[in-house]
């Protein structure tokens, strides 16, 4: 099951339009990166509305940078094949077209121990896998490039005319896809890992010379049965980066 932390109820309840929030609040409390998907398949029209859904998000101007590409069935079975011989052949990491992380030896703190935390939770806690069972912890990785077994595969990608600023327009669209698919039952997770082998998704992909890859997206039905659906990763307080200014009320 998906880990929901109980908050006490919001003020805005009160007030016309409280159960849409409700609803709202329970997306984001039940929404984590799932990585084990059952193969039941997710019906054409329900993705479509998911993107009808996520394309309300904010952007600079309303500029609407971001472009889906969305795979399924026999075509994604040729382009995660295509992947996994890419991440077989160059290894862990093959090329990128931007750098979206530090190379591990140059993560700081605070972000240095959230990662190796997250990482003790995945692999130890969960998997089972030793820290010094790179093998075993490369099988795992390995799993990116087939969605985690999503029936449902999506490559995000943005204008690199505004790139800056679309980059932030693709996070709000992403969140707001899988904010939009926990709504309706469905689990997500969102996959960096792709852009390490970004020029096979530009052979199997009508992606365009100046769309820039952003990540991918696992679509699917979490397998609640698995061991990986245990795993939940822990939040901040909001006392340890909110700055309040002014009067309290």
């Amino acid at each position: 099951m998906n880990d929901v932390t109980t908050t006490a109820p919001l003020e805005s309840r009160a007030v016309p339009g409280a159960k849409d929030a409700a609803t709202v609040e329970q997306a984001l409390l039940s929404r984590r990166s799932v990585r084990a998907f059952l193969s039941t398949p997710v019906p054409h029209r329900d993705v479509e509305r998911l993107l009808e859904l996520a394309a309300r998000s904010a952007s600079n101007s309303n500029s609407q940078p971001w472009q889906v590409h969305v795979v399924t069935g026999a075509v994604k079975s040729r382009l995660t094949s295509a992947l996994l011989a890419a991440h077989d052949s160059e290894g862990r990491v093959g090329t990128r077209e931007y750098n979206y992380q530090p190379k591990p030896d140059e993560w700081v703190e605070p972000f240095r121990a959230r990662r190796r935390k997250f990482g003790e939770g995945l692999y130890g806690n969960t998997l089972g896998i030793a820290a010094t069972d790179s093998a075993a912890r490369l099988a795992h990785h390995r799993r990116n490039y087939d969605f985690f077994g999503a029936p449902v595969g999506i490559i995000l990608t943005v204008s690199r005319h505004p790139l800056d600023g679309a980059l932030v327009d693709a996070g709000l669209f992403l969140q707001a896809l899988m904010l939009a698919a926990r709504g309706a039952g469905l689990d997500t997770c969102p996959q960096a890992s792709f852009i390490d082998f970004y020029p096979v998704l530009r052979r199997h992909l009508d992606i365009p010379d100046d769309q820039l890859i952003v990540c991918g997206l696992a679509l699917g039905y979490a397998d609640r049965e698995h061991r990986l659906s245990r795993y939940s990763t822990p939040r901040e307080t909001v006392a340890s980066f909110a700055t309040f200014y002014g009067d309290p009320r």
